[in-house]
């Protein structure tokens, strides 16, 4: 079996990848041989949350931006400085670059809360979307599910529920209820005992709402959906004071 080159089509590719290669190792230079013009940061802020502005990831860096204008990049240690700032737990990722311009962007992407832990013997809490556990703000107030209760203090001391088999039920259990346009705007509270037993608490409706330990969420509620669209609607909303959703194939309502 014969194989034919073409010697001036791969003299030609050949041409093409050294001078691609040449561009890259060039552009690579420059990026890293330019002045810093200004320093630009842009917040990641889709969901509306308003922890942290502009200010506060100038600080985070702990450099004085005036020196960083005509410092060389390469004289940056952008790295570290991501670190620096991702340290804080609101934030979620941190990322520094320059464009073609010289500016330094510094882009940040916000935690977003989707609960609040409230207690009466010290400052609350948040829980963010990937479970890790963040301050309050003096800033902004998220509108988001309410944890109360004994177990609070448990919460309050681990940085991220997803460290332990019954953070995640919890954290599974509160994505399902924002999730859902029905749960989100019906159960308000979560009220979780120090044994971890959950009671809910309802927008509209007197009913307590026994849900007991935050394990197969998805069979509880739709026990509970077949009490709001079934039961209520033909007794009334006020029919009712306790409903216990603990006991597997029953409803139980008192």
């Amino acid at each position: 079996m014969k194989i034919k080159f073409n010697i001036k089509r791969e003299l030609k590719i050949l041409a093409s990848i050294i001078v691609v290669v040449t561009v890259i190792a060039f552009t690579e230079h420059k990026q890293t041989d330019v002045a810093i013009k200004d320093v630009s940061v842009k917040i990641t802020n889709i969901h509306n949350n308003h922890f942290l502005e502009e200010g506060d990831i100038l600080e985070l860096m702990q450099l004085n931006v005036q020196n960083l204008r005509g410092a060389k990049i390469e004289q940056v240690k952008l790295k570290e400085i991501e670190k620096k700032i991702q340290k804080d737990p609101f934030i979620k990722n941190a990322e520094m670059y320059t464009d073609l311009k010289g500016n330094l962007i510094v882009r940040v992407e916000l935690r977003r809360p989707i609960a609040r832990i409230v207690r009466n013997d010290g400052p609350d809490g948040y829980i963010g979307e990937d479970g890790t556990v963040m301050p309050v703000s003096e800033k902004f107030t998220a509108r988001v599910l309410l944890i109360s209760g004994g177990y609070v203090r448990t919460l309050l001391q681990t940085d991220n529920l997803n460290k332990n088999q019954e953070g995640k039920e919890l954290l599974t259990l509160i994505n399902t209820i924002r999730n859902n346009e029905f749960w989100n705007a019906q159960i308000a509270q979560l009220d979780i005992d120090r044994k971890g037993n959950i009671t809910m608490m309802p927008q509209v409706g007197d009913e307590r709402i026994q849900f007991g330990k935050p394990d197969k969420a998805d069979v509880k509620l739709k026990k509970l959906m077949i009490f709001y669209k079934e039961i209520l609607p033909r007794v009334g909303w006020n029919k009712y004071n306790r409903v216990n959703l603990e006991y597997e194939g029953q409803l139980v309502a008192e």
